[in-house]
């Protein structure tokens, strides 16, 4: 099968320092979200300087310099979908990243799980192709090991509830069917997402530091599909405390 011709190549015939050079003010730490309008936000908020960008056949994104309570942090928007999200990571960490926190939405396969609560992977299923060209083929992945004790004593210092659990990543968002969610559900997944489990991957191929998080969204553990929060306008004031989140996140490690 394709998916196991693993190359444990660190070099490939193109790679993302071709496109892009190390950046001397670029601080080691980032935080990034799949959010338009809630990076646009951030930036606004923390007076945010754009100090790099990449591009591709969709356009620019832009990265910025901030500073948080004394430490300079990166801030991105990161591109949906995992070769995009993963394309993305090469980058800044070839620009001079290090450490990088990601957060977005999900989607929960229980809907005892509040819309915009926050939900933390501790395990990825391998349901997309990118983590396969960063890993050698296994259907799971662990994700947080490393920040995981922190981001939660964190949350409970905050007196923000939280979910721990293993999240399904895939590829094809319109083929969540219902009995795809019935056997992930059983295989002990609590969420949906299209990017975790490449992220880590890719994160642990390059020696980088990586924690991912997420805010519930639409809920698919229902008869009928649930939007919820879903929408990048719903509920921008809770989403701005979860972008404060990663930021107080950052500033500790």
């Amino acid at each position: 099968m394709i998916l196991q011709e693993f190359d444990p190549s660190q070099k490939a015939v193109i790679n993302a320092e071709d496109f892009v050079d190390p950046i001397a003010e670029m601080p080691e730490t980032a935080v990034a979200c799949y959010s338009r309008i809630t990076m646009e936000r951030m930036v606004e908020e923390l007076g945010a300087k754009k100090i790099a960008s990449t591009s591709t056949a969709n356009g620019e994104t832009y990265v910025y310099r901030a500073a948080y309570k004394g430490k300079e942090i990166a801030l991105f928007m990161i591109d949906v979908g995992a070769p995009m999200s993963v394309a993305m990571l090469e980058e800044v960490f070839a620009m001079g990243v290090r450490n990088v926190i990601v957060f977005g939405t999900c989607g929960v396969l229980d809907r005892e799980i509040e819309d915009c609560s926050i939900l933390i992977p501790n395990q990825a299923i391998r349901d997309e192709g990118t983590s396969y060209h960063y890993a050698p083929a296994e259907n799971e992945i662990e994700v947080n090991g490393n920040y995981l004790g922190q981001f939660t004593d964190l949350l409970e210092a905050m007196n923000i509830y939280y979910t721990v659990g293993k999240v399904w990543t895939t590829d094809a968002f319109y083929r969540e069917t219902v009995e795809k969610v019935k056997r992930r559900k059983e295989q002990g997944c609590i969420c949906v997402d299209m990017e975790c489990s490449a992220n880590a991957a890719a994160a642990r191929f390059r020696g980088r530091e990586l924690f991912q998080f997420f805010y519930a969204a639409d809920n698919l553990d229902a008869e009928q599909w649930d939007i919820r929060s879903l929408g990048n306008d719903a509920k921008l004031m809770e989403k701005d405390r979860i972008a404060m989140i990663a930021l107080e996140l950052a500033v500790r490690i």
